[in-house]
């Protein structure tokens, strides 16, 4: 099964040259204005020309507004949105229409319950994330370096697809794609060395980690 890598928050030509080079079939952009890895939209654009027939670039955007979006879509031209916020399956639908673009919407998850807050997207959203939610007092819905418990994946209904995200790193790659055996991944802090910095030679090594990974399951 093939599986689909997303880095996401990149801002400088050096990261999306180490993504792209590594293998990544999404790069992702943040318009969230308190986050480290916030980019503007004109440069998200200039960026992700070098993905074109590479990978998918994602706008990854928090309870935005039409003239935000608008904005953002014009200038980047991105591949899919993602959606970060609260936003609910008739805003999904709405952007759907709007944009005539693919939505990924982020969930956070926690326990198996959190598993329910899935089934009023189902058939809306064309892919969830899946990343833990954010410590006390993070003003970030996501990047937070946090990780949840891989196991809940287990209670997923078949044929939901998803990228699993939180707090994932080289290190822990490998339990990860064990436990959860996720159709695709999404990494960002895990490739940074310090809040909103890309490193080239992280990126490369999650790459690594993912490959050593894989193949130690098809051994």
């Amino acid at each position: 099964m093939a599986l689909d890598i997303k880095i996401c928050g990149l801002k400088t030509d050096q990261a999306m040259a180490a993504a792209l080079a590594g293998g990544a079939s999404h790069v992702g952009f943040i318009f969230f204005a308190k986050s480290p890895r916030y980019v503007e939209p004109a440069e998200a654009g200039r960026l992700r020309e070098a993905a074109r027939g590479k990978a998918l670039a994602v706008a990854v955007t928090v309870d935005s507004s039409d003239a935000f979006l608008d904005g953002i879509v014009e200038k980047m031209q991105p591949d899919m949105l993602q959606l970060h916020g609260s936003e609910t399956p008739d805003r999904v639908t709405e952007l759907k229409a709007r944009y005539g673009l693919p939505v990924m919407k982020a969930l956070p998850l926690s326990e198996v319950a959190d598993l329910d807050r899935i089934k009023p997207f189902i058939g809306i959203a064309d892919r969830f994330l899946f990343d833990a939610k954010p410590p006390k007092g993070s003003e970030l819905p996501g990047g937070n370096g946090v990780a949840f418990d891989w196991r809940i994946l287990a209670g997923l209904d078949a044929g939901v697809d998803y990228m699993l995200s939180g707090g994932l790193n080289a290190a822990n790659i490998g339990d990860a794609l064990r436990l959860a055996n996720p159709p695709a991944i999404d990494i960002s802090s895990g490739v940074e060395s310090a809040p909103g910095v890309k490193d080239p030679a992280l990126i490369e090594q999650f790459f690594r980690a993912v490959r050593a990974a894989r193949d130690d399951r098809a051994a």
